[in-house]
């Protein structure tokens, strides 16, 4: 049997050749203005990806700091490493490019930034609930992660 459900995502997407050449608008729309690209190999740096990226920041005056590395089944401590730099460098909004894996990085160093007095661990040991949040944006390098739409992590 079929139940009746509401169904309400207030997520953004957006679709189509050379989109990606668009980020700096929208991460400014959405008030990036010192943010942390998250990503997982230098495949997207050798296919001049994160160069259209960067170059589209650059064009409306946004800062970007880097955090790579992030692989399959990601691990706490990128994280953790996501956290520090993003404190260090006063990050207040996190772009990730890649899969669900860099996503969900960049969720969950969103999140820590947003409470630092917190451990983000906690979130994910059901210990507590998340009262904020940093924004994330995503530009995906495969087909349905699944996870740019959705708020939580794996």
């Amino acid at each position: 049997m079929i139940h009746n459900f509401d169904f309400y995502s207030p997520t953004e997407v957006l679709f189509g050749k050379e989109t990606q050449k668009e980020t700096g608008k929208y991460v400014k729309k959405y008030n990036g203005h010192n943010i942390l690209i998250v990503y997982g190999s230098d495949r997207i740096v050798k296919n001049g990806l994160l160069e259209e990226i960067t170059s589209s920041l650059k064009n409306e005056n946004i800062t970007y700091h880097l955090l790579n590395g992030i692989v399959p089944n990601p691990q706490l401590g990128k994280v953790y490493e996501g956290i520090d730099l993003g404190k260090r460098e006063k990050i207040d909004f996190l772009l990730a490019i890649g899969g669900g894996s860099v996503i969900d990085t960049a969720k969950a160093i969103a999140y820590g930034l947003a409470e630092p007095e917190n451990d983000v661990w906690e979130l994910f040991e059901h210990q507590r609930k998340a009262k904020a949040c940093l924004p994330v944006a995503s530009v995906l390098t495969i087909a349905a992660a699944g996870s740019e739409t959705s708020m939580g992590g794996q």
